[in-house]
């Protein structure tokens, strides 16, 4: 006689919230989220990003102001990016120690302490003259070496500065191991690297090159980003980046490269962290105002997503909204 056994019943696990949270696999915590934020110099009040509802370019007293809640919010980290009022071929304002990464950086080590990671964007896009991630050559390549260079001495700039945690973007050759090498010269073996390792060439950072002020001149990065075509060429950069010394390393656009994020962190034993671009930012937005969706519940479930993946950071434009929200 052929034994009969009771009809199994996933569903009695989802009956209620308190039993959905009770078995809940993944979490997302406001001490993992890492807010970029963009802070101008040469304006007097905070401009709002026309393409990325809710995110402003501010001022040092804005930027203070914001910095401040998304601490009481339990917001894990910043990142900062610079807009220079003045901007050339070799993005001079980057290493400046009066530039405003600079200067916004001495703010908020002054005002915050330890209460939050201070991280800043290392890139020269946002300072030359004609947006590209390094110098170029007179042919109007980007040059791999001399790019490094400058990369060594920003890292130095803003290690002065009072940040804690460089995020080098320009996916150059050999970025990583110049920055640590030029740190632990100056003494500054304190200061973490989290290494944009798999930045992918995407259509989903049109709305930070407004933010940014950084869209190319001419031409593209697609020779120095990577092609959205290729997986296992990420986890060589991430295997190189943390062979230089990279501390930490992330993956860039996340939701539509959460394979990427999931094969990393099976392979690597640092942090990884992903960035929830402008462009995901913005298509949320903008279908929420449309009422299409339901914007909170949109943003928690991505945000889930990174989490389930793998990403133990994510960079997010939301932060400080789901820090509250998760509390």
């Amino acid at each position: 006689m052929t034994a009969r056994f009771p009809v199994a019943r996933p569903r009695r696990l989802r009956t209620t919230p308190a039993m959905r949270r009770l078995v809940a696999q993944t979490r997302v915590h406001p001490g993992e989220l890492i807010l970029p934020m963009f802070v101008k110099e040469g304006i007097e009040s905070p401009h709002p990003v026309s393409s990325m509802p809710g995110v402003y370019q501010h001022t040092r007293e804005s930027l203070r102001k914001a910095a401040h809640e998304a601490v009481e919010a339990g917001v894990g980290a910043i990142m900062l990016f610079g807009i220079p009022e003045f901007k050339d071929e070799h993005g001079s304002s980057a290493d400046d120690p009066a530039g405003i990464v600079q200067k916004a950086l001495r703010d908020l080590s002054a005002d915050l302490g330890d209460d939050i990671v201070l991280m800043a964007d290392l890139c020269l896009d946002e300072y030359t003259s004609h947006g590209h991630c390094g110098l170029l050559t007179d042919s109007g390549e980007v040059d791999n070496d001399a790019t490094l260079e400058r990369y060594a001495s920003i890292a130095l700039a803003q290690a002065a500065a009072g940040v804690q945690v460089v995020g080098p973007s320009g996916m150059m050759d050999g970025q990583v191991g110049a920055i640590r090498t030029a740190l632990d010269k100056a003494g500054r073996t304190d200061v973490a690297i989290l290494a944009y390792a798999a930045k992918y060439s995407s259509a989903f950072y049109g709305p930070f090159r407004e933010a940014a002020e950084c869209a190319p001149q001419f031409g593209d990065r697609a020779s120095y980003q990577q092609d959205p075509a290729n997986a296992s060429e990420a986890l060589r950069e991430a295997e190189l980046d943390i062979a230089e010394g990279a501390d930490m390393v992330m993956v860039k656009p996340g939701l539509a490269y959460l394979d990427i994020v999931a094969r990393i962190a099976d392979s690597v034993r640092v942090p990884v962290s992903a960035y929830q671009v402008s462009g995901e930012y913005a298509m949320v937005e903008a279908a929420a105002q449309n009422g299409w969706l339901d914007r909170e519940r949109v943003i928690l479930e991505t945000l889930t997503s990174y989490r389930r993946a793998g990403a133990g950071q994510i960079l997010t434009y939301w932060a400080t909204e789901a820090a509250r929200l998760l509390r």
